[in-house]
């Protein structure tokens, strides 16, 4: 999730926003906890830390029960469905999102997974434009690499509108 909090960060710039992008991982070499949180405005920003995130993208029911009082209430909750089985009872908005499994039958590597909680994310806030993102995809990862993420960002987006 860290790529694509750094995707998602270049393409707010590349829509004229203000944004801050951090990130961390756990003390465990691959495989971790990984966090990354984004903010963009269309103001300046003047603190550079999320107090309350108005979305939480979580990959595992790990992160969701570690994250989720970072959220505030009628925020936007993105779960990989398939792998959370347990779904909060406040008062959010959830969405289910098959990234995983869409990643691997579809894409053939569950390496893509966040490329295509990226593409859900962008359909369902409209916070960066598809344009945007893509051009950021380009701009970070070269050749084929770059292709296939595009692939499975399309993916998501495409899985928001079916």
């Amino acid at each position: 999730m860290v790529l694509a909090g750094h995707i998602l960060g270049k393409a707010a710039v590349y829509d004229g926003k203000q944004v801050v992008q951090t990130q961390s991982y756990g003390a465990e070499a691959r495989g971790s906890a990984a966090k990354s949180e984004v903010i963009i405005s269309d103001q300046k920003i003047g603190f550079p830390m999320v107090r309350k995130s108005d979305v939480l993208i979580a990959m595992s029911q790990t992160a969701l029960d570690k994250h989720l009082k970072d959220l505030k209430e009628d925020g936007i909750l993105i779960i990989d469905g398939d792998l959370i089985k347990e779904a909060p009872t406040r008062k959010v908005q959830i969405f289910k999102v098959a990234a995983t499994k869409t990643a691997e039958t579809e894409l053939k590597s569950k390496m893509y997974a966040n490329m295509v909680m990226l593409g859900a994310l962008t359909k369902i806030t409209n916070l960066v434009t598809q344009e945007a993102v893509e051009k950021a995809i380009r701009d970070s990862l070269l050749g084929e690499a770059g292709e296939k993420n595009i692939a499975a960002f399309r993916v998501g987006i495409n899985l928001m509108t079916r």
